[in-house]
């Protein structure tokens, strides 16, 4: 069962968030994007030198994404080699991260908080650095843009994982509405400093086939869905729409062949073999000596038959797959700030 819990944990978010403009018709000058892992395109690897740089064989969502808008990839805030271009946006997005504040035993210490603050600075820097020098609008976003631009989210599985590990489910249903509060509180933040235009999209790395997981998942949710109601009547500039996420990915996986994949559970990237392919010991790339035998967690040949990239992220092409279907806009619906 350990991978089918791994690969299931991706379906336990019930919903995503995109602003009102139809999917299918994306148009922002630029795109600022939060979150962990499933966005991250270098960040983690950039601020603390970790070994990955993207949790993926290929593109992530927020790459065709950006491709639908005609935009650029996203260049980590953190990583300043080669003078990246920030013209069209910038992720502060991380691996690992959390809403909650990081602490010791944090894989990323860039919690959602540090981004929020991290794009105020990058926000005031730029316009400080395009008022002396307007050529800087080549490699910079132009005042305009953080009005007009797509501001997206990815966070908040991390939190809950962390949780399971130390915590009765009860504490961890406990502790969803201190995690909404850090989440209301960051956005609100970025609302007051011109953003308009969210896109929440909270993919939950629960573990789907366990029952308490499934339950605290839904609990997160549903107090995610309030707070995007909550939010939207607090702030009716703002543009929400909401997705069902959920229902993608389950239809994927469920119905993994129909789509052409081969493995809707099993690692592309792991050890063990099928069915699962999947070891918790050690990650994709890694070598270990497991029960007195080196071994290495290696990618398949042929990751374009795989849903499931490492046993927690999807594959390039399911990522693409994933894309595709929020780019329909058939699963989304306006939020009606007068339906409550």
């Amino acid at each position: 069962m350990a991978l089918k819990v791994l690969a299931l944990q991706l379906l336990a978010s019930l919903a995503a968030f995109l602003p009102t403009t139809s999917p299918a018709n994306l148009s922002y000058p630029a795109v600022f994007n939060f979150g962990d892992s499933n966005s991250d395109t270098g960040g983690l690897n950039a601020g603390i030198a970790f070994p990955i740089k993207r949790f993926c064989n290929g593109y992530l969502i927020i790459d065709y994404l950006m491709n639908e808008m005609d935009l650029p990839f996203l260049n980590p805030y953190l990583d300043s080699v080669g003078a990246p271009s920030f013209q069209t946006g910038c992720n502060f997005a991380t691996g690992g991260s959390t809403v909650l504040p990081a602490n010791a035993a944090s894989i990323s210490p860039f919690s959602f908080g540090i981004q929020v603050a991290q794009f105020g600075r990058f926000k005031a820097k730029a316009l400080e650095l395009l008022s002396k020098d307007k050529k800087l609008q080549n490699v910079l976003p132009l005042e305009d843009y953080f009005k007009q631009g797509l501001y997206t989210f990815d966070v908040g599985q991390n939190d809950l994982d962390g949780a399971f590990s130390s915590k009765s489910e009860d504490q961890v249903v406990a502790l969803i509405p201190s995690i909404m509060t850090e989440f209301e509180d960051g956005i609100q933040k970025l609302y007051n400093q011109g953003a308009r235009n969210f896109g929440f999209t909270t993919q939950l790395d629960q573990f789907g086939c366990v029952a308490s997981h499934n339950r605290a998942a839904t609990a997160f949710n549903a107090q995610l869905h309030d707070l995007c109601f909550k939010f939207q009547r607090k702030f009716p500039e703002a543009n929400v729409t909401y997705i069902n996420i959920y229902k993608i990915k389950l239809d994927l996986i469920t119905n993994y062949a129909q789509y052409g994949f081969k493995q809707g559970i099993a690692a592309c990237c792991g050890y063990g073999g099928l069915p699962l392919n999947f070891d918790n010991r050690i990650n994709c790339g890694e070598t270990k000596n497991l029960n007195g035998t080196l071994v290495t967690a290696t990618p398949c040949t042929n990751p374009e038959e795989y849903v499931n990239w490492d046993g927690n992220h999807y594959t390039q092409a399911a990522n693409q797959y994933v894309s595709t279907q929020i780019l329909t806009g058939n699963y989304s619906a306006t939020l009606d700030i007068f339906q409550y």
